[in-house]
């Protein structure tokens, strides 16, 4: 399982915003599309941060004037980046030991997605029961296995 087969189902539509925009719009959008962070893009639409609802809420509660600040002053400006052949285990261990909720996906220098920690858990969840079904399958049509495994 890689990050292409998140963006397989879920697509590649990425909620972005500009680094000049401020917290307010900002905040417009995440609300509009019902997302918790957007990726900070450059004019030529190449990542250069990211803004979660997180950061905002930090801010805002030691300053109250964040509303009118420009997302390029509270967005996290180091990223980490995956492609769509990253492997998923992988993906969701780095995301945990680097606390990050959102990972840009990039493909020969096109932004092609963006994937979650809750996307990847969902993706080998459902990965694994996939198995567990077929192993129950499986030992249900074996002729000779105990009744207790049937």
């Amino acid at each position: 399982m890689n990050i292409a087969s998140i963006l397989a189902k879920k697509g590649g539509q990425v909620f972005t915003v500009g680094p000049a925009h401020t917290i307010r719009d900002a905040l417009s959008l995440l609300a509009e599309h019902n997302v918790g962070a957007l990726l900070v893009v450059d004019g030529a639409n190449h990542p250069v941060g990211m803004l979660s609802e997180r950061d905002v809420v930090r801010r805002l509660a030691r300053h109250d004037t964040v509303l009118d600040e420009t997302v390029e002053s509270l967005m996290t400006t180091t990223l980490i980046v995956g492609t769509p052949g990253d492997d998923l285990v992988s993906v969701g261990q780095t995301m945990v030991e680097k606390h990050i909720r959102h990972l840009p996906v990039m493909d020969g220098g096109s932004l092609v997605g963006l994937v979650s920690i809750g996307d990847v858990v969902k993706a080998q969840r459902d990965h694994y029961q996939g198995e567990v079904d077929t192993l129950q399958t499986v030992l249900l049509e074996t002729p000779g296995a105990p009744a207790s495994e049937r």
